[in-house]
């Protein structure tokens, strides 16, 4: 049977919040209730929970467009609750029904999680998640019998640690993700200056030969200076451009040099690898005009770079696709190249946290580097669909169908 969802980790994390919704909805049904049920003396007080439940669940919940405003809006969430404890505290306020607002301190609870998970100024945050702490813990103070307050209190206790600890772990888990985004951006920056390293030297040899040659010829043969000339300036062109488009890539290590221009060449044998070492069949389409296409080397390098990391994703993510194809093709305006896997029965479901995933990140700061575009999506079959465009010497247009 085809699995018709392309992304099984998505749908385990919608899964996780619409349970987490779920969960809220009931404890809220149970403020209902116990709203319901309340003592008689109770009076309308009873209904302040299942109010101002929803309200701090809004302020909680909803999505933020600025950092700043989520900041707000748990304040204003954490200054509610302890105005609503306030009241309760007053003389002849308490509720003695046995219950304080259990979707209240559920929602304060995920904002503890989501204040220890930001970063931002350690003061407002160390502030915030006290505040949410303290608002958490006494909460059971607005009722009335004091065993089950100091109960409630004492189990809320661990509570607030659990969300402030998970909070700080996922806090930690982002940071590690953000270093080893960085990581990967670093290393496709210096595999880039290493090809400019061999670029450059390829064209500056050729330039000097040339230049020697237009010297030894220029008495006996004065006809086929021009043309030594026009490939002297050809050579430069070319070099110039390439240092105009990595020209803050600093090289750092020692590379194998590569040779321009054997790039869709070697294609062939990158893809019978692939097949031999356990992937599933690839049909392999150069067009023409993609042969006939002038790219810079570190373009070139680039094509290889798209198609060897989105084979090794069908491998890794869908290894039982019947099959793959690789279609690389030109027009005046650009390069598109195209790898498609057919769906797979097999999926691999990654984690919530997120694992790997930085292949296509590096694949992408690579692409972008060289003034090209890359996109990655699901097909309608329930394949994977990986495509970059870069620019050839009519200038780049935008890839069909990514947003302008």
């Amino acid at each position: 049977m085809k699995d018709r969802v392309p992304f099984p980790r998505f749908r385990a994390q919608y899964l996780a919040v619409w349970a987490l919704y779920a969960a809220l909805a009931l404890l809220w049904v149970a403020d209902l209730s116990s709203a319901r049920t309340g003592h008689a003396g109770a009076g309308p007080r009873a209904w302040l929970f299942p109010v101002v439940g929803p309200v701090i669940a809004g302020l909680v919940l909803l999505p933020a467009a600025r950092p700043r405003a989520v900041t707000w809006r748990m304040a204003a969430a954490v200054v509610l609750s302890w105005l609503l404890t306030g009241f309760l505290l007053l003389p002849g306020e308490r509720i003695v029904n046995g219950a304080w607002g259990l979707l209240e301190t559920a929602c304060l609870l995920v904002a503890l999680v989501r204040v220890a998970r930001r970063e931002g100024p350690p003061g407002v945050t160390v502030a915030l998640s006290a505040a949410l702490g303290v608002a958490v813990i006494v909460a059971p103070l607005r009722m009335a019998e004091l065993q089950l307050m100091v109960f409630c209190s004492f189990l809320l206790t661990f509570c607030v640690g659990a969300a402030i600890g998970l909070g700080s772990y996922l806090r930690v888990l982002d940071g590690r993700r953000v270093r080893a985004i960085s990581a990967v951006r670093e290393g496709e920056r210096r595999e880039l200056a290493r090809d400019l390293h061999d670029f450059v030297a390829h064209h500056v040899t050729g330039i000097v030969i040339q230049a020697q040659a237009a010297r030894t010829i220029r008495q006996t043969a004065p006809e086929q200076v021009d043309p030594l000339l026009e490939g002297i300036e050809r050579a430069g062109a070319e070099t110039l451009d390439s240092m105009r488009r990595l020209v803050r890539v600093l090289r750092e290590e020692e590379g194998e040099p590569l040779r321009p221009g054997d790039t869709l060449d070697e294609l062939p044998s990158l893809v019978a690898e692939f097949t031999r070492n356990g992937g599933p069949p690839v049909a392999l389409e150069v067009t023409e005009a993609a042969r006939r296409a002038r790219l810079g080397p570190e373009v070139e390098t680039s094509v290889q770079r798209v198609v060897r990391e989105a084979l090794t994703n069908v491998r890794r993510h869908a290894p039982a696709a019947p099959s793959a194809d690789v279609r690389i093709d030109a027009d005046a305006e650009r390069l598109t190249v195209q790898v498609r896997n057919a769906p797979s029965p097999d999926r691999r479901f990654a984690p919530l946290g997120g694992r790997g995933g930085f292949g296509l990140l590096g694949l992408r700061e690579r692409v972008e580097a060289v003034e090209g575009e890359l996109r990655a999506e699901p097909t309608a079959d329930g394949g994977w669909l990986v495509a970059a465009a870069f620019p050839a010497p009519g200038g780049a247009g935008p890839m069909a169908g990514s947003p302008r």
